[in-house]
């Protein structure tokens, strides 16, 4: 029984002692664990610190450099500023120091030098300012004229036209001497009955198988042409027969005309236009302007047209069509009695024809303003068909005056001397004061003249004005 208690009282002793050393290496374990938490949370806060302490540090050396860069630059500003103090005092001190000797040279007032000052910049300024004005237009017109000229010569250059033309004389070949007084009949009957059926006269004079007919209208002059050559073929010649002659002249001249003026819209490759303008159009094969068939002419100008329009981006329909029918009115102004470009634009309106042809047709006299970019196209293609080299003559009276037109205009401007045309109107010469016209109005004048003779004088071609200012100045020595 002793035992068995000593058993238990051991047992009991070992397992307190079991506790106790559990416990306290539980213990141990716990303070060592804290101790390392502790010393490593120690030495992450002294880390902390010391980056951040190298920081402040780096961020107070960068705003020690920050700021001595702004004293730096604070100090040179203040030297700037104070050089340039320095400089505006002397330079008002020999602004005034200046003024003062030049007003005690000159006697002058203050307002008066700063006038004298103000006017001599101006006339400087002035001279500068028209020199570069004159420059910068002369640069722009030779630029304009050389595109001009080069899209004018390739719309050309596609273009081939005959440079002959029809005479203006119309004579009848007779078959002998005896058809002359057959023709004249028993006291002129047979002429007078002739004359009043065509509205043409019939000249027969001393040259030998030659009648000539003479007429201001051309299809009147065609019809009795025809009828004339029917006549003397037949070898008949009555009262009666010479107005059957005339009425069949007549009706074949018409029927000409119809298919010429087809054959001419045909040709462009426009379609099929009214009858009357077809008919009209034939009829301007008959006419001459200035020894230029007027049909051919105005085939040519629709030619132009058409290329010139292709070339700058436009439609070349309307522009051929235009050029087509610029002359139109020639062949019905004498009934109308406007000028032909009104007289062909009022018909083409009342058919319906395109605004813009209309207006081209209107204003290629420049008659009226131009409304579309296909008024310019036809001026343009109608003075360089009428210009080009045989395709027109004319005559001494015509000529004197495109002559004395343009030595007008010229004489009419102030500090023009003389003005002389050369080269049968196609270069002007002006020589001008050089009292009155200075150099750089020497430029506008010849601007000025140009614009003139655009708007006054009528002609083919282009005008070369030539302005020259000469001034000798001449001394003796005795």
């Amino acid at each position: 029984m002793p035992v068995a208690a000593d058993q238990s009282i051991l047992a009991a002793v070992a397992f307190s002692s079991g506790a106790i050393v559990a416990y306290a290496v539980a213990k141990w374990r716990e303070s060592t664990l804290g101790a390392l938490r502790e010393a490593r949370l120690r030495s992450e806060v002294e880390l902390a610190r010391r980056e951040a302490s190298v920081e402040a540090a780096e961020l107070h050396a960068q705003a020690e450099a920050e700021k001595r860069e702004a004293e730096e630059a604070r100090r040179l500003a203040q030297e700037e500023r104070r050089e340039a103090e320095e400089l505006a005092e002397d330079l008002a001190r020999r602004r005034d120091q200046l003024s003062r000797d030049l007003l005690r040279a000159g006697s002058l007032t203050p307002e008066e030098a700063r006038n004298l000052a103000v006017e001599r910049l101006r006339g400087e300024l002035t001279g500068e300012a028209e020199r570069l004005r004159a420059e910068l237009l002369e640069r722009a017109e030779d630029e304009v004229e050389d595109s001009a000229r080069r899209t004018l010569l390739a719309a050309m250059q596609r273009l081939t036209t005959q440079t002959t033309q029809d005479a203006t004389a119309v004579s009848v070949a007779l078959p002998s001497e005896e058809m002359k007084g057959r023709l004249i009949g028993r006291e002129g009957r047979n002429i007078r009955a002739f004359e009043q059926a065509t509205g043409a006269t019939l000249l027969i004079d001393e040259t030998p198988g030659v009648a000539l007919l003479s007429c201001f209208d051309p299809v009147r002059r065609e019809t009795a042409r025809i009828a004339l050559e029917r006549i003397v073929k037949d070898g008949r010649i009555t009262p009666a027969l010479i107005e059957e002659a005339v009425r069949s002249a007549q009706e074949e001249t018409l029927r000409l005309a119809r298919r010429l003026g087809r054959e001419a819209v045909r040709d462009l490759g426009l379609p099929p236009m009214d009858a009357q303008v077809e008919e009209l159009l034939g009829k301007l094969h008959f006419r001459l302007s200035a020894n230029q068939n007027t049909l051919s002419h105005s085939v040519e100008v629709a030619q132009l047209c058409a290329t010139l329009a292709s070339e700058i981006g436009l439609d070349p329909v309307p522009a051929k069509r235009a050029g087509l029918l610029h002359d139109l009115g020639k062949a019905i102004e004498a009934e109308t009695g406007n000028s032909h470009a009104a007289a062909g634009a009022s018909l083409l309106r009342r058919l319906g024809e395109d605004p813009r042809v209309v207006n081209a047709v209107a204003a290629h006299h420049r008659e009226v303003p131009a409304e579309s970019l296909y008024a310019p196209l036809v001026i343009i293609a109608d003075s360089a068909s009428g210009s080009r080299p045989g395709a027109r003559s004319s005559t001494l009276e015509s000529y004197a005056q495109r002559i004395r037109s343009l030595e007008e205009v010229a004489s009419s401007f102030e500090g023009v001397r003389e003005a002389y045309a050369f080269q049968s109107g196609r270069e002007l010469r002006v020589i001008v004061d050089p009292g009155k016209v200075g150099d750089s109005e020497a430029g506008e004048l010849s601007r000025r003249i140009r614009n003139r003779i655009e708007e006054a004088v009528s002609y083919q071609g282009t005008v070369r004005i030539i302005v020259i200012r000469e001034q000798r100045f001449t001394e003796e020595a005795r």
